[in-house]
């Protein structure tokens, strides 16, 4: 496989006789299945190779490099003299290059991961305890998760990995310090806190009475208008995405499951090749706490779907409905890959809107349905709220109806 990215004899026999040289045609394969390019997978390679000699002179297999010496490969490769060519190319490509060669070899020579990932994980162990009980118990998602992590590892920093020493004062002193206006930013710290604390009432691991600590932000859920497009705009930005390409036909696919169905972002990630039922005309999608919906599949919907997966879609060992368009093949990697690819076909429609994520198609469905006269109920459904009074926030849309049933503010008489 080396000789799809080289073609020179000497430069296959230098590969080939290095210390790397029994792990580089894997590697070749795995980033020719992934995806890359000609000139990306050369680079690759060469660090590769690179990689290996800078293990051996140093009595190191390249399995045993760990992350100090990754650290170490790029500062040599600041100063390189090993051989001509490698100190031209771009440091940051090659230590890329040379972090996927790690995990290739550590994987077992299988695949390329799609992210060259860090060594060990730098979260502590209470932290990790927390994630997979919220994973397990909460059905809680990685995106959820992450943003979690931003708060909770500053936590850790501050009151320590000992939460039986955790004081009412100090969680309080911690939320309020962090928090800042407006109350949105305040509630992203109070909230993760809490369900903290949470677990670690439940874990045995501080008193019960802590949870009561942490101070709550006020918040009038539902007051404001749902934020959402005319549907002129709506057609608008579908229009931009051209079927003939695959990322066209991709994208497309995409914005139509946000726009006709009201799915969220998350949703369209997650989105498998056997939950779709072709003979039926529906497909089943898993939405928070794991719960699973089966919900109709409309034509435009559908055909758009089949483009996608007939031409666009490329031919990768993994479920998922829709894959990146670049290599590493794989996977959506989280819904704000979603959110982008509306922000784009919004930027390409000439869209002028402050809102410029998934969630505002599925706040615009939920209105389209509602002004084309369907219930709520109905609506609830589609959108799959566990209460009812959810989906009545769309019913204030329609500021017409509402000036005619609000009641006149009662004028002051003189006395």
């Amino acid at each position: 496989m080396l000789t799809k990215f080289f073609k020179a004899p000497h430069t296959l026999q230098r590969l080939r006789s290095g210390p790397a040289g029994q792990d580089l045609e894997g590697f070749a394969a795995s980033l020719d299945g992934a995806g890359y390019g000609r000139e990306t997978g050369r680079e690759y390679l060469h660090a590769a190779a690179h990689l290996g000699w800078w293990a051996a002179r140093r009595g190191l297999a390249v399995g045993d490099v760990g992350a100090n010496g990754i650290a170490a490969f790029r500062q040599h490769l600041r100063r390189c003299r090993c051989q001509v060519g490698w100190r031209r190319r771009r440091h940051a490509g090659a230590v890329v290059g040379a972090r996927h060669f790690l995990d290739h070899v550590r994987r077992g020579g299988i695949g390329v991961p799609e992210r060259a990932s860090p060594e060990t994980s730098c979260r502590p162990p209470l932290l990790e305890g927390f994630r997979h009980w919220m994973r397990q118990h909460r059905g809680v998602t990685e995106s959820t998760l992450r943003r979690y992590d931003c708060v909770l590892a500053r936590l850790l920093e501050v009151l320590g990995d000992e939460p039986q020493r955790y004081s009412a004062r100090g969680l309080r002193e911690f939320v309020l310090g962090r928090a800042k206006r407006p109350a949105q930013s305040a509630r992203a710290v109070a909230t993760p806190v809490r369900v903290f604390v949470r677990y670690l009432i439940a874990q045995g691991q501080c008193p019960a009475a802590l949870e009561a600590a942490v101070p709550t932000v006020a918040h009038w859920r539902l007051s404001a208008l749902p934020r959402y497009l005319p549907d002129s705009d709506v057609d608008r930005i579908i229009a931009t995405c051209d079927p003939t390409t695959p990322v066209g036909a991709r994208d497309r696919a995409i914005l139509l499951l946000l726009a006709r169905l009201g799915l969220r972002a998350g949703d369209v990630v997650a989105l498998r090749l056997d939950e779709l039922d072709w003979q039926d005309g529906s497909f089943r999608v898993t939405g928070k706490g794991r719960r699973e919906s089966r919900l109709p599949l409309p034509q435009q919907v559908g055909d758009a779907l089949l483009v996608y997966l007939k031409r666009g879609r490329p031919l990768v060992a993994a479920d998922q409905v829709f894959i990146r368009a670049h290599a590493p093949l794989g996977p959506l990697g989280c819904s704000g890959a979603v959110s982008r690819i509306v922000a784009r076909a919004m930027l390409r429609a000439g869209v002028v809107t402050p809102w410029r994520g998934a969630h505002v198609l599925r706040h615009s469905a939920a209105t389209a349905m509602l002004r084309q006269g369907v219930c709520l109920d109905a609506i609830s459904t589609v959108l799959r709220h566990r209460s009812i009074e959810t989906t009545a926030h769309y019913a204030k849309v329609d500021t017409a109806l509402l000036r005619q049933v609000a009641q006149p503010w009662p004028e002051e008489t003189p006395c």
